[in-house]
Parts: structure tokens; sequence; C-alpha cells
């Protein structure tokens, strides 16, 4: 039988959801998962570097989040920027999108867009007037389930300590629980995948293969390739990771280009061997992958158990570490 979308749905009581951050980084409780012996643990994220070996190579996505969302100046229209093509030409999500067709316009911060395209799944091909500031009048697209606006603080919060390639609309969130010293402690290497708006887009398919994955863009560099093969282990910190190194698969080689690889059960690892990620929506892509790497019945399992145990879930929420 193939497996189904709701094999994958699981109860969450919504007072779990955490909305905000902890006060600090690296306070976050940290679920263990033994795949082999089916072992699950509670500990605390602080314990990450007990379970590495001398040989593991820690990899990080240092895509850095940008304050994509606009609205414009008569409140009516919202804009997500999904691709900057030019600083005048921009690839769009906008609400609500049906009045807003080739010819028509919209001002944000005085300056004029015109929809110039509209794409076959409903993005806008909009040029501006003018360069539009983002880091003036942008805000950060938060998940949905958050059920806030973007405050001050989360310019720093929803950002990994490491970020540096500009790009995502989304934080690579199994990084946000690094600090910089406890990253010292740790070998470690970079790449970048620029997280979209696709990582929050439901799967509407009842059967899981049926699913199509979003693209997303990525850069990995020689120096991050060269460690990846030479290491003993492989750890990904996060699912943006483990698809990067996946698509490319051994030996790991530099590369930049996009990805759709949709990793779900019965999937075979070939270069990743440890992953510590968040924890993830039912029914979606990204628990789906979790499963693939430790099996679906013992990762649900494991679903429960944070569940009953109270632990905090989605971006702001703990981790899981899989090993």
């Amino acid at each position: 039988m193939p497996l189904l979308t709701k094999d994958f749905d699981y109860h969450l009581p919504e007072e779990l959801i955490a909305a905000r951050p902890l006060a600090e980084r690296a306070a976050s409780r940290m679920l263990v998962v033994h795949k082999a012996s089916g072992e699950i643990e509670h500990r605390m994220f602080r314990d990450f570097p007990d379970y590495l070996r001398p040989d593991d190579l820690l990899v990080l996505n240092d895509t850095k989040v940008i304050p994509a969302r606009l609205f414009s100046d008569d409140g009516r229209t919202e804009l997500l920027c999904l691709d900057r093509l030019s600083p005048l030409e921009w690839r769009c999500l906008v609400k609500p999108g049906k009045r807003m067709k080739p010819g028509r316009s919209v001002s944000v911060a005085g300056i004029t867009g015109t929809v110039t395209e509209v794409f076959e799944n409903g993005d806008r091909l909009i040029r501006w007037d003018a360069p539009v500031d983002l880091e003036k009048h942008g805000h950060l697209a938060l998940p949905h389930y958050m059920g806030r606006d973007d405050e001050l603080a989360d310019r720093d919060r929803y950002q990994t300590v490491f970020a540096r390639e500009e790009g995502a609309i989304a934080a690579p969130t199994a990084g946000l629980h690094f600090t910089p010293e406890l990253l010292e402690k740790i070998s470690h290497a970079f790449l970048t995948l620029h997280v979209g708006v696709g990582t929050f887009r439901p799967v509407s398919a009842e059967v899981v293969a049926d699913h199509i994955m979003h693209s997303e863009r990525y850069v990995v560099s020689a120096e991050t390739a060269e460690r990846v093969n030479a290491a003993g282990r492989v750890v990904a910190v996060g699912t943006t990771v483990t698809r990067v190194l996946e698509s490319i698969g051994r030996p790991v080689r530099e590369q930049r280009g996009e990805t759709d690889i949709f990793i779900h059960p019965p999937y075979q690892f070939g270069v990743v061997g440890g992953l510590l990620t968040n924890f993830h929506l039912p029914q979606s892509t990204l628990i789906m992958l979790v499963s693939a790497f430790a099996g679906q019945e013992l990762v649900m399992e494991a679903y429960r158990k944070a569940v009953e145990e109270r632990y905090r879930f989605f971006s702001y929420g703990d981790c899981m570490l899989l090993v």
C-alpha cells in the first residue's frame, strides 16, 4: 500500500505552537531519536555536542532572511517578494491577486510598481519605477501559525547567528538554536539554500508520491564539498541542508543550481548520516523527509511523545536530533 498524506498526521494542541522565541537561543529542549534501537531521549540542546563523533562534520545553511513582505500605501494590497530579478524587477506573490492584472499598478512608499506579467502559478512580475528598500519598508513573512505580525525583535531572532547570504523568505529554523560559542566547539561547514514560500505550502495530494515539490536555489562551495566528502559522518542542520546534499549525492561537488527533490519513505540516504531539525507541521513534506530518515512509525511515535512532554513546536520551538 502506498503511503498516504494522512499517515503523517498528528494532534497538536494549539498552546504548544511557539509564537515567540525563548530568551536564550540555546535554551531549547532536544528530543533525541536513535534510529537503530528506536530509543527516544529527552535532553537539552546544550547537550548536542555529546552526540557528535570526532570525525563528524556539521553542515549548516547560511541563507539570510530578507524582509520580503510589503504593503501598499493604501493598505489594500500585500506583496511577497519571491525573487529580485533586478533592482527594479521582482517576481511577487500578490494578495488579493485577481485585480492585479498586467498594466495595473501598486504604490509602496511612494514608488509605483506595475504588473508586466502574470505567471501560470499566479505569481506577478512587477517593475518598479525606482528601487524599493526592503530593509526600510519590508516586513518579515513570519509563518501563519505564529498568529502575529513581525516585531523588531524578530529581525534578530528569526535569523541564524551565521546568516550571511541574503535571499530567504523563511528561516532555516534548525539553525536558530546555535550560538557563536557553541559553533566554535564543533567542526562545521556551510552551504546556502534560499528557503522559499513553498515551505509553507501544504501537501494537497492524497498519495504522498503524487505531490509535486517546489524548487529552491542553492550553492555549495568547493571547500564545503571537499570537507563533506572527507567526513566520517555528515550531520545536517535542517531539512534544507539535507535536500541539497541528497540532491547532489556522492561525491558532493561544488555546485550552484536548483533542487526540487522530494524526500519521503522509502528514500535511501546517500550523504546525510545525522539530522538536527525542528518539529514540523502535520502532513508536511518536512515531516515526510524526517520519516524517510528514521522511519515513519518511529518518527510519528517521537512526535506523540513530544506532544505528551509538551515540547514547543515549529519555527521558534524545540528541536529533534536523529542519529
